[in-house]
């Protein structure tokens, strides 16, 4: 795997990187890990397996898991209307666009929302990041982005009824209150005691700790070709913790939450997940509805994103599923995701293999950072 660490090394030489944290696993531990450049520009500490990234949506998998605890529990149902929980999706609204004064034009949904819906991304919610109709209604109304943990955030109409099309948004954030609303914890409080605690994920969290803020990398903006560091506030106050973007990991943590689901559940004779629902949480759920590629209006935080053009993707429970072999990589059927910064996993089942790479560096979907995830990926798989 030395190919690897000389393309990662090639990348942070040639200015193109700040740094990156990379690292494989199968079930029974991890078989490769490597870490290059620094963790800020331009004289940052180096990166190391215990550097700590703003992992953005990869906290999806977690409050995905969350919830599925507490549907083996009883207390939560994949196909219950969710506004039985949450009494804010009781009602939802779908915006069909805008009046000549551009006033918004709502009506109500003609179906419940359902937690299924909102792990599949099938709700109606979306991102204003991806959306054009939710850009302007977020801008008109003044609604803050979900990762800002304001509640007004959660005030986003639907673009369509729930189950009728797919679209990346905030439907996590709303499936993180319902876990809240269940298990009677905030989302930090409940993802420390029944996931990242039990499986030795002490820098997984919502909040900076100190002993983390000395190892947390600095976001980076490709701005005119140039690298430059971002200030991101690390203890915003915020009203709730954001189940769709908000948490903090390292690369050893995070592959310790993907060597449980590789093990069916279970990681160091610490169970979170029954076998038969880490099965089910890796199938489709989506029916004959397909991903949809992400085309962005905020240039500054992502590009278009398309994972894998040319191919259809589902969405499990709450991971994108890849129909077909990738060439020199993950199997049909493997689960992956990332986070705005630059963040991506895969797991692989059929192989019995999963990896993770980490850099801090917007916007989305970065040419680069996906050049080298592929150099990366295809390195695992000629290694094994």
């Amino acid at each position: 795997m030395d190919r690897i660490d000389e393309v990662f090394q090639a990348a942070v030489a040639a200015g193109e990187i700040p740094g990156v944290v990379a690292a494989a696993t199968t079930a029974e531990g991890m078989f490769f890990q490597t870490a290059h450049g620094r963790r800020a520009l331009p004289d940052g500490a180096p990166m190391s397996l215990d550097t700590v990234f703003r992992i953005a949506s990869m906290t999806k998998a977690l409050t995905a898991t969350a919830a599925m605890q507490l549907v083996e529990q009883g207390k939560l149902a994949l196909d219950a209307p969710a506004g039985e929980v949450v009494p804010g999706l009781a009602a939802p609204q779908v915006l069909e666009g805008f009046d000549a004064a551009g006033k918004p034009r709502l009506r109500p949904a003609r179906g419940p929302i359902t937690l299924r819906h909102l792990l599949t991304h099938t709700a109606g919610f979306g991102y204003d990041t991806w959306n054009a109709d939710l850009h302007a209604y977020a801008k008109s109304c003044d609604i803050p982005p979900a990762r800002t943990g304001k509640l007004a955030a959660l005030g986003m109409p639907l673009t369509f009824d729930p189950g009728t099309a797919w679209q990346y948004g905030i439907n996590i954030d709303w499936a993180g209150r319902m876990v809240e609303a269940a298990s009677g914890l905030d989302l930090e409080t409940y993802l420390r005691r029944h996931i990242c605690e039990p499986l030795g994920m002490p820098d997984t969290s919502f909040l900076v700790r100190p002993d983390m803020e000395a190892r947390l990398a600095t976001v980076h903006a490709r701005r005119d070709g140039a690298l430059v560091p971002l200030r991101v506030e690390s203890n915003p106050v915020r009203q709730f913790y954001p189940g769709g973007g908000g948490l903090l990991s390292t690369a050893g943590d995070y592959l310790r939450f993907l060597r449980m689901l590789l093990g069916g559940g279970a990681l160091d004779g610490a169970r979170v997940l029954t076998p038969a629902t880490v099965a089910l949480m890796g199938q489709n759920h989506m029916g004959a509805l397909e991903v949809q590629p992400m085309l962005t209006t905020t240039p500054a935080a992502s590009n278009d994103f398309e994972a894998f053009p040319g191919m259809a993707k589902k969405w499990g429970l709450s991971f994108m599923i890849n129909t077909q072999q990738v060439p020199g990589g993950r199997a049909a059927g493997s689960l992956a995701w990332a986070g705005l910064n630059n963040t991506y996993y895969w797991l692989d089942p059929h192989a019995g293999v999963a990896g993770v790479l980490m850099t801090q560096v917007l916007p989305f979907g970065d040419p680069t950072v996906l050049r080298l995830l592929e150099a990366f990926e295809t390195g695992v798989y000629r290694g094994r």
